[in-house]
């Protein structure tokens, strides 16, 4: 299936415009992931937006290829690192969202524990 000359200009543009933010945002993810190694929680999970903002300099540098040089090899490389960033950021999520899931059942279970025990004694024979 063959691009028209249009869509295929407009697919290098946007290629091209693109580059800068996944860059920026690239070196951001990196110097957090550092910043988060420096704590001792942080350390183990500290590889995960390092990663990520490698996978979007290397998305980056494919886009700036394929604006220079119009390689769709780059194209394909660009929108497979762009794929695998989005996977890591959607695992990534899916994690954070049971973590926190977790965090409140058992903050309401030690929670009401507590307040039957405390409920339970007279508050006078502390």
């Amino acid at each position: 299936m063959e691009l028209s000359e249009q869509v295929f200009r407009t697919i290098v543009e946007e290629a091209q415009k693109s580059k800068g933010w996944l860059k920026f945002i690239g070196i951001m993810m990196i110097i957090g992931g550092a910043l988060e190694a420096l704590s001792i929680v942080g350390i183990v999970v500290a590889w995960l937006p390092i990663w990520a903002g490698v996978i979007l300099i290397q998305a980056a540098n494919a886009a700036e290829s394929f604006a220079l040089n119009s390689d769709t090899s780059k194209l394909a490389e660009l929108a497979s690192k762009l794929r695998l960033y989005f996977t890591i950021q959607g695992i990534f999520i899916i994690v954070n969202i049971a973590f926190i899931i977790l965090s409140i059942i058992l903050y309401l279970t030690l929670g009401f524990s507590w307040y039957s025990t405390f409920m339970s004694r007279e508050w006078g024979q502390f």
